[in-house]
């Protein structure tokens, strides 16, 4: 064999070595790859939700950006609002109290039941449109929405419970007697990046549940955003009525100020003084804070102690039964006259038919809020 032939032979076989080299390690790495457990997705955290405003509505109050939205937190929340876990006897859960179906109110109930069915003092109010509100409860004593569960799971008659029991018994889930066992370390870690559980982290997660509690999607609304079909001319005759008559205490798309007043109510044998509670100001005797009429159709019974059952009792009440007092509302007070509004049993009719029009049917039936069907049984 010639000298420059045998190198080229010496080449040649060089090349086709390291090509056989190369497939053979692919091929391994190949099958090597098959044997190794699979790769998981890395984590890129929690998942935002673009929270957003009715069209027609105010801006919110609640400063959304000191608690962003996301899909893990608001789920996180849904399971805390529904869970006897907050609670003493591990039974009575915010859902208790604020059931959907009556627009989170506890419909057919005067007063609140809480633990050992012990009974509150003030009938449960509506959480619905909570971005919007500058205080809670009755009497205004929380301004903070991240503040309010504290209230009700240290109430005596409510949860009594307290906040660092509540998140020892949440730290040591998932339980084999739960209805549905649930993690709450994990659910934790997917909404705030750590397993780690706080008042802090619990109280934002039941806010932002809270805040997607958005009623907007009512006959009236509808009829507000352009459909002139969505309510009938008794309905637009009410709503005419209720905007001369009503809306100075029940004003905007929100129907509530927000404000706290007395509107006549005879003091019961509890005598709730409301606002004063709060104020210890002389001023605020018997006010209290004026609800919203958003979905008013389906939370009977009315008022802070729950007196008045139907609608017909309440117009009937501002008509005929105002109780005049030092602090009364002004909307109230007529020169000379029996204090009240006057309304005739027609407009009484067409007021309440407009009312039943605020009724959300979306949202009483709206599965993003509905009880997930969690509980504990410590």
């Amino acid at each position: 064999m010639s000298a420059p032939f045998k190198g080229n032979f010496v080449l040649i076989t060089r090349h086709f070595t390291n090509a056989l080299a190369a497939l053979f390690l692919i091929f391994f790495g190949l099958a090597c790859q098959k044997d190794q457990e699979p790769v998981e997705p890395v984590s890129t955290g929690p998942t935002p939700i673009a929270w957003t405003k009715p069209k027609h509505f105010p801006d919110p109050v609640y400063d959304m950006s000191r608690n962003p939205l996301t899909e893990e937190g608001v789920e996180l929340g849904r399971f805390l609002f529904y869970d006897g876990i907050l609670s003493r006897t591990n039974q009575i859960g915010c859902g208790t109290c604020h059931q959907q179906e009556a627009a989170f109110t506890h419909h057919g109930h005067e007063l609140s039941h809480g633990v050992d069915d012990l009974l509150g003092t003030r009938n449960s109010p509506a959480v619905q449109n909570m971005a919007w509100n500058t205080s809670f409860f009755w009497d205004g004593g929380v301004h903070d929405l991240d503040l309010l569960p504290f209230n009700p799971i240290q109430n005596p008659v409510e949860m009594d419970e307290t906040v660092k029991n509540v998140i020892t018994k949440l730290q040591a889930t998932p339980l084999p007697t739960a209805k549905k066992a649930v993690d709450y370390p994990q659910m934790f870690k997917k909404a705030f990046g750590t397993e780690e559980i706080t008042s802090e982290r619990m109280m934002k997660a039941l806010s932002q549940f809270m805040l997607t509690m958005v009623s907007a999607e009512s006959r009236y609304d509808y009829y507000k955003m352009g459909d002139q079909s969505a309510l009938n001319a008794d309905e637009k005759q009410g709503m005419a009525l209720f905007q001369a008559k009503c809306s100075s205490c029940h004003a905007g798309e929100l129907f509530t100020d927000y404000s706290f007043r007395n509107n006549g109510l005879v003091p019961l044998r509890i005598d709730d003084k409301g606002r004063f509670g709060i104020s210890a100001n002389n001023a605020d005797l018997y006010k209290f804070k004026v609800p919203s009429l958003r979905n008013v159709g389906l939370t009977a019974p009315y008022m802070h102690d729950g007196r008045f059952h139907t609608l017909e009792e309440v117009l009937d009440h501002y008509s005929d039964s105002i109780k005049p007092s030092a602090t009364l509302d002004s909307v109230f007070i007529r020169q000379g006259e029996k204090p009240g509004i006057t309304l005739s049993d027609a407009e009484k009719k067409s007021i309440i038919a407009f009312l039943r029009s605020l009724n959300d049917e979306q949202f009483i039936r709206n599965a993003k809020l509905s009880d997930p069907g969690v509980g504990t049984n410590f």
